[in-house]
């Protein structure tokens, strides 16, 4: 039986995490950011000095660095490129490419992926194309693109990382990054993100990536699964290109979730937020001729690779290092079990997934190095421009990130144990929604007013 409530209601159900950050909120999500102060911007140089010896207290570079400034400021947008093989393409066949701001004197370079679910079949495929097109076609991207968060090019925004090449993969193969299928007759949309990928990365040989320190393989929701299932087919070929020096890592930003397949759904169905979500990724696993990493294939029985979209089953199988962020009440992961918060009535049982998700997201998450877990209710971080805003345990994500690269850099692989003051694997330790008082504020869904 359902249990109706009116949506002010609702949100009485988050009303003790709420009652905890009221003084801390952050601006509405969709709201514009405040205007910030720009600061002086170190030499790139300084800056890729200063890095490899960042102090303990969160400064992103030595105090002499920072005096230094650099004459010629760049706008922090990227270009368009479009890709050197154009036989690799969009879903439409339109030739797929990417957004790429150079720092010509960095050895660091940052390659995010775009999220944006998927589709799987004829009639979702058509949808997609008819309502997202620029998630299917590349006729429409605009010829720059502004950079935020881990991708902004200001200090403020971005502490750690504002002055690498940063490049951004815009999701054009509604494959989750792995197909390989181009379009033909029989094939009337292409699926080729996994190949869009190693395009990207042949391309960038030229511009410098071959002799660089260090690639990060970034991506969130969709584009964050992308980075698990292709990190260490990235890894290999830059391996193959001869980079000797240069060490691959992962960001997986809220691309980490938990399938309930016990869970009745309605047969024959095809909306992305109601069918199984595992039947999804079986046809769409079929339908894109999509590759998965060897390693996690053989861990399962065949009918059943598809597990190795999901995080805890495919993360064992890795060999390159990867951060992962997840908040503990992902709003898309509660769209998968049905679960809308902005509705007026939830099901009792519903109410029992929300209060259990947070437990067995974080049971596992349990074996897991570098991450940053928020308990909030939300969807997506790290290209947000209030990421740095964001704390666990007191600690933001850019300093825990810095952290973790820090023991990276210090012991090769695998991570050794936290450096003292440099904590790189926070989980809340509240299991409520928004019991964390940096959350980014809710909305009242009937008035996009701050609840």
């Amino acid at each position: 039986m359902a249990l109706q409530i009116s949506k002010s209601l609702l949100v009485v159900l988050l009303i003790l995490g709420q009652a905890l950050s009221q003084s801390k909120r952050l601006p509405k999500l969709n709201a514009k950011p405040p205007a910030r102060k720009q600061k002086s911007r170190p030499s790139v140089a300084a800056v890729e000095d200063a890095h490899q010896i960042a102090p303990p207290n969160g400064e992103s570079a030595a105090p002499q660095a920072r005096s230094v400034l650099v004459h010629s400021k760049p706008s922090g947008d990227m270009k368009l490129a479009f890709l050197s093989n154009t036989k690799v393409t969009c879903n439409d066949g339109t030739t797929a490419g990417y957004y790429i701001r150079e720092q010509r004197n960095s050895k660091r370079w940052i390659v995010f992926l775009e999220g944006g679910w998927c589709c799987y079949n004829m009639e979702t495929c058509e949808g997609r194309h008819k309502n997202s097109r620029r998630l299917t076609s590349s006729l429409e991207w605009p010829q720059t693109r502004k950079g935020t968060g881990i991708l902004s090019a200001h200090v403020d925004e971005n502490p750690h990382w504002w002055s690498a090449n940063a490049v951004f993969v815009p999701y054009c193969s509604s494959d989750i990054w792995i197909g390989t299928l181009p379009k033909s007759r029989q094939a009337p949309y292409a699926f080729m993100g996994s190949l869009i990928i190693q395009e990207v990365i042949k391309d960038l040989i030229p511009k410098g990536i071959k002799h660089a320190k260090v690639l990060l393989l970034a991506g969130s929701s969709a584009g964050a699964t992308g980075v698990l299932l292709n990190i260490d087919r990235v890894a290999a070929l830059l391996a193959e290109l001869e980079a000797d020096a240069l060490r691959v890592q992962g960001l997986a930003d809220s691309g980490w979730f938990l399938i309930d397949t016990k869970r009745p759904r309605p047969p024959g169905c095809s909306a992305p937020f109601v069918c199984s979500p595992a039947d999804a990724l079986k046809k769409g696993l079929r339908m894109w001729n999509g590759i998965l990493p060897e390693k996690c294939k053989r861990r399962f029985k065949p009918g059943e690779e598809w597990q190795c979209f999901l995080g805890q089953r495919l993360y064992p199988s890795l060999t390159t290092p990867v951060f992962v962020v997840q908040w503990l009440f992902d709003e898309e992961q509660l769209k998968l079990e049905n679960v809308h918060l902005g509705s007026t009535g939830i099901l009792e049982n519903q109410r029992g997934y929300i209060q259990n998700l947070g437990r067995e997201l974080k049971s596992s998450l349990r074996d897991i190095p570098a991450a940053f877990v928020p308990s909030c209710l939300a969807h997506t971080l790290v290209i947000k421009s209030y990421w740095t805003e964001i704390q666990v345990k007191g600690v933001p994500l850019p300093r825990a990130l810095q952290c973790w690269g820090r023991s990276l850099q210090e012991a090769g692989q695998p991570p050794k144990p936290l450096p003292r003051g440099c904590p790189f694997r926070l989980i809340d330790s509240c299991l409520w929604p928004h019991c964390n008082p940096t959350c980014p504020a809710l909305l009242d869904p009937a008035g996009d007013q701050e609840s």
